[in-house]
């Protein structure tokens, strides 16, 4: 499976931002219309879209599902797969979006409180559409929008989550999300090769060699935000640059 760059499209309040670290307040992106950011998406070679609920994952309710629905709706018929994220706390809340077309759910606070969720939903709809989030922070796995810390290092509940049947991890380096100075690839690395699962990395990349570096870690897809919406380079360019890597 070839390396994909991933846009991402993060929601707050309806519109589509980037924060620095997850903080609210810290938008140094907000775009009015997050249908037409996905779409654009597309138009320049998106072949996976992360979708990102930011109230959902701040305050545990998914304010921006009516957009993340609208998105899935109109764009799905394009052959774009969806991971969807943020404030999915229970089962019927992914079964929601898998039943509407969402092909991976991502799980963070909902899976590190209740572990059998990630089993059940893997029972019933199948491993590869059972996604679980580790954001680190200082080592540890942060939870609740990234308010609070758990006990666990990203290799342990990576390793936890692989036996309970999640397909896929995504791993954010908090320590370097949102602040535009590169990337540090050892975390990623590590978790890569302590899980037979894919990993999506995310978090930090700046420039198109901080892609090549993921890359290089052994990790499945980056997931880059503040980086193309501030223009440091295009998702074109970075699909390039890799095809050219491969």
């Amino acid at each position: 499976m070839p390396f994909e760059v991933i846009p991402a499209v993060d929601m707050r309040k309806g519109k589509c931002v980037q924060l620095v670290q997850g903080v609210p307040g810290s938008e140094m992106v907000s775009i009015d219309d997050p249908v037409a950011v996905a779409k654009d998406w597309i138009g320049q070679g998106a072949k996976t879209l992360h979708l990102i609920d930011l109230d959902g994952a701040i305050e545990g309710k998914r304010h921006n599902a009516p957009i993340i629905e609208r998105i899935v709706k109109e764009c799905k018929p394009m052959g774009i797969e969806i991971q969807v994220g943020g404030g999915i706390r229970s089962f019927e809340d992914a079964a929601c979006l898998l039943g509407m077309g969402v092909d991976r759910v991502i799980l963070s606070t909902a899976a590190i409180r209740n572990p059998d969720l990630v089993e059940q939903l893997a029972d019933s709809f199948g491993s590869e559409h059972v996604n679980v989030a580790l954001d680190s922070k200082n080592g540890k796995v942060s939870i609740e929008g990234w308010k609070k810390q758990s006990e666990h290092t990203a290799v342990e509940l990576g390793m936890k989550f692989e036996s309970l049947g999640a397909g896929s991890l995504l791993f954010t380096n908090i320590d370097t999300e949102g602040l535009m100075r590169g990337v540090n690839t050892l975390p990623t690395e590590e978790l890569v090769n302590s899980v037979s699962i894919p990993v999506i990395a995310s978090g930090g990349v700046t420039s198109l060699g901080d892609l090549i570096s993921i890359r290089k870690t052994g990790a499945a897809a980056v997931v880059v935000g503040s980086a193309l919406y501030t223009g440091k380079f295009t998702l074109t360019e970075a699909i390039n640059i890799i095809s050219e890597e491969q």
